[in-house]
């Protein structure tokens, strides 16, 4: 199969794409990524993931990148390798770019790095037997809000769920479980769905938004509420959400059964609800 990737205006193929070792990418992990993914060949919720991006280059002080533009570069990574009828992944990292190494940003700004590339998607999980989560001390800074390539926390927290044998970990900030290495975490709680109210100490997932308003239009009780850790035995249910998972069910979660240890009612009709959505044409 084609593998071709973007890389500074140009199409080639992803073996060749050379970045300086000056980038502050590299350097300093100054840049945020995006990740989109395509049902069928067709970008799903594109307008908020791009929204999503600008906001992270505008917070970041990159101002010389078209956030909208990634849209077309996605659809067209899309038809160069072949994926137009596919399940996909689109990947878009975009740094400062490459200055002599220094803290302060560099003045005139350097062009920025904007790279992208496509990869088969492949499910991490069957909703159907759902996963097992651990939870873990929250060491990340404190702009969680920006889809920052700085992930170094997340894949250490990761890597201690791995070597837990289960699929994901959530991060524990004051004795409230607020969200997982790279999933949206959500409780049900007393026949409610929950989630922690939207700040800095989250990221604004595109899936989260999504299930409370799946909730709101199908009559689900559900809201913003911290969901401490200590609740966490006696939830009715737990579940993810992402781009990548969908919506999630948790059945175990560092160690002990959630709910009888299989995945709840509510989990799975959200699920139902959010793969009606996906069928829907996204236009660019």
């Amino acid at each position: 199969m084609t593998d071709i990737a973007y890389f500074n205006g140009t199409f080639l193929p992803r073996a060749d794409v050379r970045i300086s070792p000056d980038d502050r990418g590299f350097l300093f992990a100054d840049g945020i990524y995006e990740v989109l993914r395509a049902y069928g060949g067709r970008l799903f919720a594109l307008e908020p993931h791009l929204q999503r991006l600008a906001d992270g280059l505008s917070a970041l002080g990159i101002v010389a990148v078209d956030a909208g533009a990634v849209g077309e570069i996605a659809q067209e990574l899309l038809r160069r390798n072949g994926r137009t009828a596919d399940d996909a992944l689109v990947y878009v990292q975009i740094t400062r770019g490459a200055a002599p190494r220094t803290h302060a940003f560099p003045d005139p700004p350097p062009p920025p790095t904007v790279y992208a590339s496509v990869t088969p998607f492949t499910p991490k999980a069957d909703p159907a037997r759902g996963v097992s989560v651990i939870t873990v001390p929250d060491l990340r800074w404190t702009r969680c809000d920006i889809k920052s390539v700085a992930l170094l926390p997340n894949c250490l927290a990761a890597q201690r769920a791995r070597e837990a044998g289960a699929m994901e970990a959530v991060f524990v900030r004051d004795g409230v479980a607020i969200e997982g290495t790279a999933t949206s975490f959500f409780g049900v709680i007393d026949g409610e769905v929950r989630t922690a109210p939207r700040s800095n100490y989250i990221l604004p997932s595109v899936t989260r938004a999504m299930t409370l308003a799946l909730c709101a239009e199908h009559g689900i009780p559900h809201s913003e509420t911290p969901i401490r850790h200590e609740d966490l035995a006696a939830a009715d249910e737990l579940f993810l959400a992402s781009t990548t998972v969908e919506v999630m069910p948790i059945v175990r979660v560092d160690g002990r059964p959630v709910s009888g240890g299989v995945p709840g009612p509510i989990a799975a009709r959200l699920l139902h609800l959010f793969r009606e959505r996906t069928l829907a044409p996204v236009a660019l």
